[in-house]
C-alpha cells in the first residue's frame, strides 16, 4: 500500500486498531520518517528545478488573523536580501475542520506565543493585543489583494500590527492611503491561496514552501536557511542563520527547587517523544522541581485530527528530531491499549520512583526502537529498561484508577489556554503560574524564563 493510499483510509487514525493495521500505521509513519528520506526528496527535487532551470522559488501562505503569520511575514525582506530566491505571496483562509481542533483557543494561545517569542527573534508584535474581528480581517485582507507583489510583506507587517493591536483608524489610514480591492476581487485572491495551499497538501497559514517542503513560521525557518546555505544560494559569505532556533540553556543559574516544571505528555506524541528526556534534563540540571502531569493522546479524548495533518506533525517531528539530537524514528504505534496499560502503572512506578523513567522508556521503545508494545513482551522491555520489575509490574497493571487522574490534568492544561502535548507550565514558589506554553519547540524559552527568575 502507498503512502497515499494509507492516508486516505486513514489508519494512522484509529484508536484501538487490528494488529494488522497496527503494524500497517508503524511501517508507513517509519518510512515517512526515516533518516534520509527528507535529504532524497530534497536532492530530487533540486535536479528537477536545476534541469528545468528554474530559480529558487519560495512560496509563502499568510493567513492575515494569525499571529504566527506577523512573525513569518516580518522574516521576507531579510530572507530576499540575503539569498539568490524569487518570492511568491498567497493570501489564505486559514485553516478549518479537523485540521482546527480548539478554535475558541487558539487564537488567544497564538497571540500569548507570538509576544513571548517575538523578542528573541528581532521581530515585532503588540505586547496587548486583540483578537482582530472579522471586519476588520476583511478590511485587512482586501488592502493586501491590492498590493503588488513587490510591497506586500512591508504592507502586510503594516496591516498585522494595526490589526493586532486594535488599531482601527490605522488600518483605515492604510486602506485609504494604498487603496483597496474590491470584494469579489478579495474573496477570489484568499481563495486562490487556499487551492494552492491545499493542492500541496498543506492546511495552516504562515507557512514556507521550498522544493517540496513545508516550514512553519519563523520557529522553522533555521531548516530550510540551512537547506539554502548547502544550496550555497547565501549571497554574503557567511554561515550564520539570520533566524537560528534559540537553544535551551541549563544555567548558569541554579534553583533550589523553590521553581516548578509542569510537563504534560501523552505517551503516543512523536513532538512529546523527542523533547521528553530534555525537558527532564533541563529540570534535573538547574535544580527544579519536575511534575510530570500524564494526558491521553487527543486522538483518545476526541479531539479531531485530519490525516493530512497527522502525517505532516510527524514528518516535522522527526525533522526536529536529527537537529536535536534526538533517537527517532523507529515507530510502533501505542495507540490505545499500549499507552492505557503503561498509563495504569504509573501510580506504582511512583511508589517505586520511576515514574519519569517509566515514560521515557515507554516513548523511547514506541518512537525510537520500534518495540511493540502491544503484548506483554514489548511492555515487559519497557518496565524492566525503567529498572522496575516485571513481576512486581503484573500485580499493579490493567487497572482504571488512572482515570480520574489523567483527566484531572487535561483540565489544568486547558485552564492555561493548552490542549496539546507537550505543554509546559512554570510555577514560581507560591506555586503561582510565570509561564503556560505548549510545543517541544518552546522548551528554549522555559529554559529561559527560569534563568530569568533565578536572576
Amino acid at each position: 500500500m502507498s503512502e497515499e493510499q494509507f492516508v486516505e483510509q486513514g489508519g494512522a487514525a484509529t484508536m484501538d486498531p487490528s494488529s494488522l493495521v497496527r503494524w500497517l500505521t508503524s511501517k508507513v509513519m517509519s518510512a515517512i520518517i526515516r533518516e534520509g528520506r527528507v535529504e532524497r526528496a530534497q536532492n530530487k527535487a533540486e535536479k528537477a528545478r536545476a534541469s528545468s532551470g528554474q530559480t529558487h522559488k519560495l512560496e509563502y501562505f499568510h493567513q492575515i488573523d494569525d499571529a504566527y503569520g506577523l512573525l513569518a511575514v516580518q522574516c521576507l525582506q531579510p530572507l530576499l536580501q540575503r539569498y539568490e530566491i524569487e518570492l511568491q505571496c498567497h493570501l489564505v483562509a486559514g485553516p478549518s475542520g479537523d485540521n482546527l481542533p480548539e478554535p475558541d483557543l487558539l487564537p488567544a494561545l497564538a497571540r500569548n506565543d507570538a509576544a513571548l517569542v517575538a523578542p528573541h527573534y528581532g521581530l515585532r508584535f503588540p505586547q496587548q493585543s486583540e483578537e482582530p474581528t472579522i471586519e476588520a480581517s476583511q478590511l485587512g485582507n482586501s488592502i493586501l489583494a491590492a498590493t503588488a507583489a513587490e510591497a506586500f510583506s512591508e504592507r502586510a507587517i503594516a496591516v498585522g500590527i494595526a490589526l493586532f493591536a486594535g488599531d482601527t483608524e490605522a488600518l483605515h489610514a492604510l486602506a485609504e492611503q494604498h487603496g483597496v480591492a474590491t470584494s469579489a476581487e478579495t474573496t477570489a485572491a484568499v481563495d486562490a491561496g487556499s487551492n494552492r495551499l491545499r493542492s500541496l497538501k498543506h492546511y495552516s497559514g504562515a507557512m514556507f514552501y521550498y522544493a517540496g517542503q513545508w516550514y512553519w513560521g519563523v520557529d522553522r525557518l533555521y531548516h530550510l536557511e540551512k537547506r539554502w546555505l548547502d544550496l550555497r544560494i547565501n549571497k554574503e559569505n557567511s554561515r550564520e542563520l539570520l533566524y537560528p532556533r534559540p537553544p535551551v540553556v541549563m544555567g548558569p543559574k541554579l534553583d533550589n527547587g523553590s521553581l516548578t516544571l509542569e510537563i504534560y505528555a501523552s505517551l503516543r506524541s512523536p513532538y512529546t517523544a523527542l523533547i521528553f528526556d530534555k525537558a527532564v534534563e533541563l529540570a534535573h540540571t538547574t535544580g527544579i522541581k519536575l511534575e510530570l502531569c500524564p494526558v491521553l493522546p487527543m486522538v483518545m479524548r476526541g479531539v479531531s485530527l485530519s490525516r493530512t495533518k497527522g502525517m505532516y506533525i510527524f514528518s516535522d517531528a522527526a525533522r526536529e528530531a536529527r537537529a536535536l539530537g534526538a533517537e527517532f524514528g523507529k515507530f510502533y504505534d501505542p495507540i490505545g491499549e499500549p499507552a492505557r496499560r503503561c498509563y495504569s502503572l504509573l501510580v506504582w512506578a511512583e511508589a517505586e520512583e520511576k515514574r519519569v523513567a517509566l515514560y521515557s522508556s515507554f516513548l523511547k521503545a514506541a518512537f525510537a526502537e520500534g518495540v511493540n508494545t502491544n503484548n506483554d513482551q514489548g511492555l515487559r522491555y519497557v518496565v524492566e529498561q525503567a529498572g522496575l520489575s516485571w513481576d512486581d509490574a503484573q500485580a499493579a497493571i490493567d487497572n482504571d484508577a488512572w482515570q480520574s487522574s489523567l483527566e484531572e490534568n487535561r483540565k489544568k492544561m486547558y485552564s492555561f489556554g493548552c490542549w496539546g502535548v507537550p505543554s509546559f507550565r512554570l510555577l514560581d514558589a507560591n506555586g503561582q503560574q510565570v509561564l503556560g506554553v505548549w510545543g517541544q519547540d518552546r522548551l528554549w524559552l522555559v529554559s529561559r524564563e527560569i534563568q530569568r527568575l533565578l536572576t
